[in-house]
């Protein structure tokens, strides 16, 4: 079975994500960010990647994805940068996987 992969995020962040083949959603706050999401996770997609300044906004869907298998929720940095959200909730995933800090 084969999975698709979804951007979401800020239109300039997340655009050029749709010349590689990803379908793309844009979301201006968290509330849309959230909504596509979960429509999302009812579809067939794989992975989700999603701009950390989104994220760090709906922690709560986070924590509920987190504990599916798919889709995996991988957080990016924006066009203007990263907050380093995504890389500390990386190296958590990782440490509950493992049991150990290795990040």
């Amino acid at each position: 079975m084969s999975h698709k992969i979804a951007v979401i995020g800020d239109k300039d962040s997340v655009l050029a994500f749709k010349m590689i083949g990803f379908e793309v959603f844009f979301a201006a706050d968290a509330n849309e960010a959230r909504g596509h999401l979960d429509d999302l996770a009812r579809e067939d997609y794989g992975i989700i990647f999603l701009t950390e300044q989104l994220g760090i906004q709906i922690p709560d869907a986070l924590e509920r994805y987190n504990q599916r298998i798919t889709p995996a929720i991988i957080l990016i940095p924006n066009r203007t940068g990263t907050n380093h959200f995504g890389e500390e909730r990386f190296a958590e995933n990782v440490e509950r996987a493992v049991g150990i800090k290795i990040v």
